[in-house]
């Protein structure tokens, strides 16, 4: 906003010189510059926001550093790496290492086995917060419903490997889940040691250790929607299932479908430190995946430029895996994340 000032001739009926002269203030507002998207230019908008984009700053170095930064070591995927002599590698190889694992039959069983248990993992645990959200809800006692989620949350906060000595103590042979069989008249189940168990172990205890946790964003997300909404759909006679369906539900679907984009990105990394710990040699067949793969190729065995190309194409199918579910949720129900 500015001042501008300017002498205005007083009129007069007789010819000559001004017989006088007034003063007159004007207060002019000058526009803001905007771009032809409606979008402030980028100059502007750090002069008035500079304490949040101040507050970013942060993460940004950290994400720099620590994300971004490691990726300029992918380069030994390309190049031959010595351990003890250069970081990037000491010559170049080409595609070598990228045929090698296209040509290896024991990559393509573990990429098998980490898209299945990655798949069988989103179709499990993705819908149980949204249930359990959905179920605590309607819930009208605070005092249960605290206690409810108190504990669900629990087991988000216990070490991994706590939660797989729990697993390993309930599933052992002696263990509480097999003397509930023999108890009823069955026999004794090695669930740690036959491979076709092992994806139903990992599945089950992963559910039971997210599902609490994955509620929070979602019972968030439900106060956010208009009570008059339901308030409506009650005078039309909708009961508390159709309500559900056609208010509930499209409330929360933006928040639906960004986690499911998230979840989608990261169906590959199947958690390296659960598998690890449970996996044995009897189980490689079902429980091998790409990261404990990476682990024993890369650091045990001391190919890093073979693990670092595997890595490298694990990265590029998660990319075009978040670019696709993006594109297909634009298109679709037009949310997405960008």
């Amino acid at each position: 906003m500015s001042t501008t000032t300017r002498s205005v001739l007083a009129p007069s009926p007789h010819a000559g010189p001004p017989s006088g002269t007034a003063t007159e203030t004007l207060t002019t507002h000058r526009p803001r510059r905007t771009r032809r998207d409606g979008r402030l230019p980028m100059r502007t908008a750090l002069r008035r926001d500079w304490q949040l984009y101040a507050l970013a700053l942060l993460p940004l170095i950290f994400f720099v550093i620590f994300r971004y930064g490691p990726m300029v070591g992918n380069i030994i995927a390309f190049r031959r790496f010595r351990p003890g002599g250069s970081i990037f590698g000491e010559e170049w190889v080409g595609l070598r290492y990228i045929e090698m694992f296209i040509n290896d039959p024991a990559f393509w069983q573990v990429f098998a086995n980490t898209a299945i248990l990655g798949g069988l993992t989103l179709v499990v645990t993705f819908p149980l917060p949204i249930v359990l959200a959905l179920l605590l809800n309607e819930v009208r006692k605070h005092a249960f419903k605290r206690v409810v989620q108190s504990i669900s949350y629990l087991p988000h906060f216990l070490s991994i490997v706590i939660v797989v000595g729990m697993v390993m103590q309930l599933l052992s042979l002696q263990g509480t889940v097999n003397q509930i069989i023999t108890a009823m008249g069955g026999e004794e189940i090695p669930f740690l040691q036959r491979p076709e168990w092992f994806r139903f172990v990992y599945v089950g205890s992963e559910a039971w250790q997210t599902v609490g946790w994955g509620t929070i964003l979602y019972l968030a997300a439900l106060t956010t929607i208009d009570e008059s909404l339901y308030e409506a759909a009650r005078i039309d006679g909708a009961n508390r299932l159709q309500q559900t369906w056609h208010v509930t539900l499209p409330g929360i679907r933006p928040t639906m479908i960004t986690l499911l984009i998230l979840n989608i990105g990261a169906f590959l990394n199947v958690g390296f430190e659960k598998v690890l710990l449970l996996y044995n040699p009897l189980t490689y067949s079902t429980g091998d995946v790409i990261s404990t793969y990476l682990y024993r190729v890369g650091l045990v065995s001391n190919n890093l430029s073979y693990a670092a190309a595997i890595g490298l194409f694990q990265a590029i199918i998660g990319l075009v895996m978040v670019l696709g579910a993006n594109y297909l949720s634009r298109r679709m129900v037009g949310t997405s994340l960008w």
